[in-house]
């Protein structure tokens, strides 16, 4: 409950809520057992409950058990003190917390239990809770007693060092403290060295670490924990910087190379000399040789090794913080090996077979050996020679060259391993680019020594001199030469007799699968042809119905090469482009072959006639509406509309497709995208695949159907209308103008004026030409005579 609620608790005057625990501390007289004891509380005696809280957590604490009480009031009494304070009391609907308790926390009442929050130091002590309870009639008071108390976290320790930089064999104490926790308080110590990544406990669980004395396994990181019943803390690192060295410096060489005096180094590699002189701070290095400084630093490269880099090498090490030096000599020398590698040639000779082993050079000589399978040979420096009679050798004897000098880590070494040639010479023959020259080729691969190969004709004669495998020969092509053998001659000092291989020059041979393809009209057409041999190797061509050679890149055709065939595939077949005979021809340098194979390229069967039923324009004339019929059975797989422009006739436009894809089941089409202005014809074919039928007759579109009710009395009822106004224009002109109608007069003009002449037909010649016809009565001879003809046009338009 908060500060509001207890404030509207409070409204009725705190006497009526203090007054109930007054009369708690008053019913002891009802038997219940009191303590005699003149310095503890005058409550019944009964066990406190121990309670433990955190300081700034909070606790509850519970008093009693249902039923709920009448009436509670809790009180405090603080370590140290007799006097109990009060906290807070409730009677159910109202509840008043102590001003002073704000000391433990934050206080408030959850029912009958106190709850603290916040708490602090303050609140230890000891908690009393008095409820009052009616039971059959009679009260009755219960007792709750609490002792609390209030756990302290660690805070973060500090780690305090006696000396931060000690020199090696001084004490050292390292100390961590904390501010406030609440006892008992452990402590543990970790030491991480500067290149380390892990900490390593030190065993030592006091607040105070001694070293004594202190060495550099001790430098690094040092960092202290403590802990308690309510938490752990860890330190920041404090280092310990321990001083020492230098100790004797150690030299060492890269590459390294070892003599009794130092080091040696191989002429012209790059050398470096390394110092390293255990020291805190670390050392300052200075080079000798031969007493005179050449170098400052731990490391001394000497980026090309000669000679004159022979002497005695000093490391000189000094620390600057303790102002102390120590130094170490050695000795290097600079040794070269002979270049390169042991060298082992194997010199072939009538009978017998002679080992040379050759390495000359370098400072010492190297010394070389011949080991063989029948023992170790002789051995000389720089070079050394070893005869064997060949029938004393078996097939793989296996020899080694060794080669040893200073300058190498291990001895190099050269192996030679006597072998004949596997298996047999191997004869094959090509022709060159164009055809002019046939190469004669033999290899006898492997052996050692190598086999000599010569090429012999077909009298055994030899055709220029013997080599080493591959023998090759060049031949002039010409057409004489096919069926001529030539033979190729191996020689070898482990193989008695030699073997030989044979070729003969062979004119090609191929086959055709079959004499004649037949397929139909876009389908897919393949030819086949497979070489069948020819020495030297042939190729092969395929040629059109025109004697054309097929390319790879020329359209609807393709190549196929499969091993010794080569296959023709032709690409939706045509009937006026790719049928006719197609030869498969096969070339080398000694003759040629062909295979002839027929292609037919067959139609589809025609399809049935078709007939236009109906062509009529639309609205505008911008499209028609085309109709058809199909005369006859047929296979059919669609439509072909095709127009043109200008009336049929020797000066008419070609053909164009007007409409293709049509479904084979259609029989009517609108086609759209025509120009008012031009006169278009149509026609219509059917297809069985790319078979066209005999196209219809070619029609011009005629108008759509007009419907003349609606326009005829439409145009009468216009007609009368005009016909009526003309008519009384008519009359109006005619009584004006009564000698332009004579036999209009008498209606119109009185009887005492005309004249009773015959010939009424000179009548209006004469009034026209002699005189001025009388006016009409009232009219104005003036206007009568200023006024013009009279013209009336009349424009009947129908609307369908």
């Amino acid at each position: 409950m908060g500060a509001g609620d207890s404030r509207r608790a409070l409204r009725r005057p705190p006497s009526l809520l203090l007054l109930p625990p007054l009369c708690l501390l008053c019913l002891g007289a009802s038997g219940e057992r009191y303590s005699n004891h003149p310095h503890r509380s005058p409550f019944p005696l009964e066990e406190a409950a121990s309670v433990q809280g955190v300081r700034g957590g909070s606790v509850e604490l519970a008093c009693g058990s249902p039923p709920a009480p009448l009436v509670v009031f809790w009180s405090f009494t603080p370590l140290g003190s007799r006097i109990p304070r009060p906290v807070a009391v409730t009677s159910g609907a109202e509840f008043e917390v102590e001003a002073g308790a704000s000391a433990l926390g934050t206080v408030s009442l959850r029912n009958s239990s106190l709850v603290l929050g916040e708490l602090r130091e303050a609140a230890r002590g000891h908690f009393l809770c008095q409820a009052l309870h009616a039971t059959g009639g009679r009260l009755h008071t219960a007792y709750s007693h609490f002792s609390l108390a209030v756990l302290v976290p660690v805070s973060k320790p500090q780690v305090q060092l006696s000396e931060p930089s000690p020199v090696e064999g001084a004490s050292v104490v390292a100390t961590c403290t904390v501010r406030e926790g609440t006892e008992p308080v452990t402590f543990a110590w970790k030491h991480q060295a500067p290149r380390g990544r892990e900490e390593a406990p030190v065993g030592v669980t006091e607040r105070g670490l001694l070293l004594d004395p202190v060495n550099r396994t001790h430098l690094g990181w040092y960092v202290c924990s403590a802990h308690n019943a309510v938490n752990q803390l860890s330190s920041d690192g404090a280092f310990l910087d321990v001083i020492y060295g230098p100790d004797k410096p150690v030299i060492t060489m890269e590459p390294p190379g070892f003599t009794e005096e130092g080091f040696w180094a191989s002429e012209k590699e790059e050398v470096t000399l390394s110092c390293l002189a255990a020291s805190n701070p670390p050392s300052h290095y200075v080079w000798l040789r031969d007493h005179t400084q050449v170098h400052t630093g731990p490391t001394y490269t000497i980026a090309r090794a000669s000679r004159a880099h022979t002497g005695l090498y000093t490391c000189l090490a000094h620390n600057s913080r303790l102002d102390t030096r120590t130094q170490t000599a050695i000795q290097l020398s600079i040794y070269y090996p002979p270049e390169g590698q042991p060298s082992c040639a194997v010199l072939p000779a009538p009978g017998a077979v002679t080992l040379v082993c050759a390495w000359p050079g370098g400072l010492p000589a190297a010394r070389l050996q011949w080991e063989g399978p029948q023992g170790t040979g002789p051995a000389a420096p720089s070079n050394v020679t070893w005869s064997h009679p060949a029938t004393q050798l078996p097939n793989g004897s296996v020899f080694t060259c060794t080669g040893q000098h200073p300058a190498l880590a291990r001895p190099a070494a050269c192996r030679t391993a006597l072998w004949e040639p596997l298996r047999s010479p191997a004869c094959w023959t090509v022709a060159t680019s164009g055809e002019q020259f046939i190469t004669l080729s033999c290899e006898w691969a492997g052996g050692e020594p190598p086999a000599l190969l010569s090429w012999l004709d077909g009298q055994q004669q030899p055709l220029g001199s013997s080599s080493a495998s591959p023998a090759v020969h060049l031949l002039p092509a010409r057409g004489d030469l096919a069926g001529r053998a030539f033979t190729c001659q191996g020689t070898h000092p482990l193989r008695v007799p030699g073997p030989h291989c044979r070729l003969q020059l062979e004119a090609p041979q191929l086959a055709v699968a079959t004499a004649r393809v037949s397929v139909l009209e876009g389908e897919e057409a393949w030819l086949r042809c497979a070489l069948l041999g020819g020495t030297p190797p042939a190729h092969l061509l395929w040629l059109g119905p025109q004697r054309q050679l097929l390319e790879p890149g020329d359209s609807g055709f393709m190549l196929h090469p499969e091993g010794s065939q080569l296959h023709l595939s032709i690409l939706s077949a045509d009937p006026a482009r790719h049928r006719g005979t197609y030869q498969c021809v096969a070339r080398n340098a000694v003759g040629n072959s062909s295979g002839s194979i027929l292609l037919e390229v067959l139609r589809y069967p025609a399809p049935p006639n078709v007939t236009i039923s109906r062509l009529t324009y639309g609205r505008h004339r911008r499209e028609v509406q085309l109709q058809w019929a199909v005369a006859g059975p047929g296979n059919l797989t669609g439509f072909l509309v095709q127009r043109r422009a200008g009336a049929p006739g020797p000066g008419a436009a070609a053909w164009e497709t007007a409409a293709g894809d049509i479904e084979p089941e259609s029989r009517a089409r609108r086609l759209g995208g025509l120009d008012p202005g031009v006169l278009y014809a149509f026609r219509i074919l059917a297809l069985n695949h790319r078979t066209a039928g005999h196209p219809s007759e070619g029609k011009i579109p005629a108008d759509p159907p007009f419907s003349a009710y609606p326009a005829v009395l439409g145009a009468a009822g216009t007609g009368m209308v005009v016909a009526t106004v003309a008519s009384l224009l008519v009359f109006q002109y005619a009584a004006r103008h009564p000698e332009t109608f004579p036999r209009l007069r008498p209606l119109l003009v009185p009887t005492e004026q005309s004249h009773p002449h015959r010939g009424s037909a000179e009548g209006p010649e004469v009034q026209a030409g002699t005189g001025t016809p009388p006016a009409a009565p009232g009219s104005d001879p003036a206007q009568e005579s200023t006024d013009a003809p009279v013209n009336v046009t009349i424009t009947v338009t129908a609307t369908p």
